[in-house]
């Protein structure tokens, strides 16, 4: 079983068959330009989740436009990145698989549930959140995992990146290589997501202006050369309790002893520490004050090397952790491949899913963005 793929009756056994998730077919899935070129705006992601908690078919009805309040490209651009952020996942037990239904995930309902962690996401918190949760196995984004993962230039062009992903892409043996236009639009989306705005590029400033991730700083420029620059280093912005969650749930998706070095968590492809732009020492100092307050985790150097120890699953540790951060309690593990997981049924009745919610729906029109 590929480790990144965790189904509904396999998650018991996920951490078990894992292994170090090194290689870009087993961390993502080969997915290219889903995203209608729509980098993620304001309100898309809960947007997304209120969808799909209402009425899993709303997605794929013709008149979905008109009942969610976004035009047609649109729709299919919030399904994709609910998708991507593991806050939706389509129903295993959908009866049309061509058609098939969207649920809400564990994760997805006790992030943006009505007593959820962050219904409104209004703590900064949460954007560090569902930046790890677009890169986190089974990303949907390889494009991304890549630039985040495998880019060892400093500064780089829109072309240098281009030509890097091309060439990763094009080593892995499973994938056929996606079209360069496809590689092209999710490098645009990836820079329009996460770089300055520039009022010079090609669309409005209201395009610029709306994406969430790009309070979190990880992209910008070089005042000499003008060329792109991930930010290295501390992050002012990223909470203890984020990158803890991360780190557990990374541990949870890849598999691991009751240690894990912190050269790993820093270092390795897909490891928490590229994805926010931290090397070990930041990585140690970011950790700590999450890491004191819960007896079920520690760090320490036995031989001299940082690690990372737990004593209890860590789906649950990663859990308990956002509960206290953002004070609130959810039901059950949600974290790891059993985060990405759907709710389940009882769940999603009481949400309502199932029933034609074409009216609720429509009071959800505000959290679209702008169009």
């Amino acid at each position: 079983m590929n480790p990144g793929r965790c189904r509904r009756g396999e998650l018991s056994s996920c951490r078990d068959q894992a292994s170090r998730l090194v290689r870009l077919a087993d961390a993502a899935e080969r997915s290219f330009a889903r995203h209608e070129t729509f980098h993620p705006r304001y309100g898309w992601f809960r947007k997304a989740y209120a969808v799909a908690a209402e009425d899993p078919y709303a997605f794929g009805r013709k008149d979905a436009p008109v009942v969610i309040g976004v035009g047609k490209n649109m729709v299919r651009a919030i399904r994709f990145w609910g998708l991507a952020a593991k806050l939706i996942t389509e129903d295993p037990h959908s009866p049309n698989r061509r058609a098939p239904q969207f649920v809400p995930t564990r994760r997805g309902h006790a992030l943006f549930g009505e007593q959820g962690w962050d219904p409104y996401m209004e703590d900064p918190g949460t954007l560090w959140l569902l930046h790890w949760l677009l890169l986190a196995p089974p990303s949907r984004l390889p494009v991304w995992w890549l630039a985040f993962n495998e880019l060892s230039a400093v500064e780089f062009s829109d072309t240098d990146l281009a030509a890097a992903v091309a060439a990763q892409l094009e080593a892995v043996a499973d994938w056929t290589p996606p079209h360069e236009s496809s590689v092209r639009k999710d490098i645009g989306a990836l820079l329009r997501t996460y770089a300055p705005a520039e009022r010079s590029r090609r669309g409005s400033i209201d395009d610029h202006l709306d994406c969430p991730l790009r309070e979190l700083n990880l992209l910008g420029r070089s005042p000499a050369t003008g060329l792109h620059r991930f930010t290295l280093g501390p992050k002012p912005t990223l909470p203890s309790a984020i990158v803890a969650y991360a780190v557990l749930d990374y541990i949870d998706r890849t598999g691991s002893g009751r240690t894990v070095t912190l050269g790993r968590l820093a270092h390795e492809p897909g490891s928490p520490g590229r994805a926010f732009k931290l090397n070990e020492t930041e990585l140690l100092a970011t950790l700590g004050p999450a890491v004191d307050r819960y007896d079920e985790v520690a760090l320490a150097a036995p031989a001299g090397a940082w690690q990372f120890a737990y004593s209890e699953d860590p789906g649950r540790i990663a859990t308990a952790m956002l509960d206290d951060y953002y004070g609130s309690s959810s039901s059950g593990v949600c974290a790891g491949c059993v985060g990405d997981a759907a709710v389940d049924d009882d769940l999603l009745e009481d949400l309502g899913a199932g029933r034609n919610s074409r009216d609720s729906l429509r009071s959800l029109d505000g959290l679209a963005g702008a169009a």
